[in-house]
């Protein structure tokens, strides 16, 4: 008999067994009694039925691939060829049989390669708690790691939703003394961007301009241009105003991927609004102008932002100046303008 059967019975059993007393005083005591023995007995059914139904379900190991896979490796392999042999693995289970196999074998020892292809491999398959063993394996590690390898834990940590482990990983790079281990801008980001998208779920409460302000920058920095775009649309939908510096590091990005129209679009909202421009968004703006060999835009907007008093006499100057040592006199090489003024 299944261990699933005798617990039905069991539960039967302990109704059936169950009698309603005859005396009015006691019903109450007794109506209590049975439904905590129920609600007791049934949950925790539940839960031995959940797990078990769980463990039937985890897949397992093809060994086949495994093997065939191990057939590749030399009998002194290297962790740059087991990094490329788990890195062409479609199975997760494969790369993580791979990773603790080679764990085993004499003068073997992994190295940030393989440990990072393994981490990614198994944050991917949403294989967490496999991953979360092999991160405790690094983290115990002193002096060991890259920026890179790092960032990838607090990445797959925060798609699942485990912030306070991402925020040990982040810790743990604050407290090594190798330069190429700490912290970098776009760890900040990971984490200020996972906290922004779990303030009102997980813990009830809404950003504010500050913290559209700093993802707007920090997504710009790092080339996610559209993803930034689509913040600055719901800071804007909420009543919020873009600071200058998401209006500066908008501008310039979209510049910089060759979007000039709307970078233009986003520089007339910045000035609508009241914010400023520096001297480098202003740059950008023509320099990128100009690499697309729209010269007659390039001084149609110098000409706007001076008639406008958006830069100064000086600052125009200096911008005339620059763009003739780069490009020489583009009064000579103007075409129609494409901006409308």
């Amino acid at each position: 008999m299944s261990m699933a059967s005798k617990s039905i019975r069991y539960l039967k059993r302990i109704r059936f067994d169950l009698k309603v007393p005859q005396n009015p005083k006691r019903s109450s005591e007794f109506s209590s009694r049975y439904m905590l023995v129920s609600l007791f007995s049934s949950k925790s059914y539940r839960k031995r039925v959940n797990k078990r139904n769980l463990a039937a379900f985890k897949p397992t190991l093809d060994e086949f691939k495994f093997h065939r896979a191990v057939s590749q490796l030399l009998p002194r392999f290297k962790p740059e060829e087991l990094d490329n042999l788990i890195n062409v693995q479609e199975d997760p289970l494969v790369c993580l049989e791979l990773f603790n196999w080679a764990s085993k074998q004499p003068r073997f020892t992994h190295d940030v390669s393989t440990y990072h292809v393994t981490i990614k491999k198994l944050g991917a398959a949403k294989m967490y708690d496999e991953m979360d063993h092999v991160v405790n394996e690094v983290l115990s590690i002193p002096s060991f790691g890259s920026e890179v390898l790092y960032n990838t834990m607090i990445y797959f940590f925060t798609e699942a939703r485990k912030l306070s482990r991402a925020v040990n990983v982040y810790k743990h790079m604050r407290s090594i003394g190798k330069l190429d281990c700490r912290p970098s801008i776009r760890t900040y980001n990971l984490l200020f961007a996972a906290l922004y998208h779990q303030m009102g779920v997980v813990y009830d409460c809404r950003p504010n301009s500050f913290t559209f302000d700093y993802l707007i920058h920090g997504l710009c920095s790092q080339g996610r241009t559209c993803n930034a775009r689509k913040i600055c649309d719901e800071m804007k939908a909420k009543g919020f105003v873009p600071s200058s510096k998401s209006y500066n590091s908008l501008v310039s990005s979209l510049a910089l991927e060759g979007a000039l129209d709307q970078a233009v679009s986003y520089l007339r909202e910045l000035t609508e609004n009241e914010r400023s421009a520096d001297y480098i968004t202003y740059w950008t703006l023509l320099d990128e102008s100009c690499r697309q060999q729209r010269h007659g835009d390039a001084i149609s907007l110098l000409t706007e932002w001076e008639e406008k008093r958006f830069v100064d006499r000086d600052t125009c100057r200096k911008l005339q100046y620059e763009l003739e040592m780069n490009y020489g006199n583009l009064y000579d090489q103007i075409g129609p303008p494409r901006y409308v003024l």
